[in-house]
């Protein structure tokens, strides 16, 4: 089962988000802001396999958390997924180390089509697993 980290400081559409990701069958943690989801990268027993984070929140904004991804180790691989109401071009002047770019208010087809996208994408360029040596 794949999980995806959602930030979104919205109640209303981090509720509406996680639900339809979970009945698409996906774990899904949900933070309010960065420096919750930074803690809940830091209790995580795996690391997430998508992060979908909105760009304005308070205490710790979109830029900051995904700035604070690519300067860990442990997540600076992580695929992320920035949300905004403001243009592409605004929010790519702060931060442009994302896999993709929805515009609010967007569509949910566009929603999980973006994601189911990038999550399968990740699948097919994770390294194969190793096999067990023949005997």
């Amino acid at each position: 089962m794949k999980t995806i980290l959602l930030v979104e400081d919205e109640f209303g559409i981090a509720t509406v988000l996680g639900s339809i990701l979970e009945e698409e069958g996906y774990h899904v943690l949900v933070a309010a802001n960065g420096q919750q989801a930074l803690s809940r990268l830091a209790e995580a027993p795996a690391v997430p396999d998508l992060v979908v984070t909105d760009y304005m929140m308070p205490l710790l904004d979109g830029v900051g958390l995904a700035r604070a991804l690519r300067d860990e180790a442990a997540w600076q691989n992580i695929p992320i997924v920035m949300m905004s109401a403001l243009p592409e071009a605004a929010v790519r002047q702060e931060f442009d180390d994302y896999r993709a770019f929805l515009r609010k208010p967007f569509s949910i087809p566009a929603f999980l089509h973006r994601v189911t996208t990038i999550l399968e994408e990740e699948q097919t360029d994770a390294p194969a697993a190793p096999s067990a040596p023949e005997t």
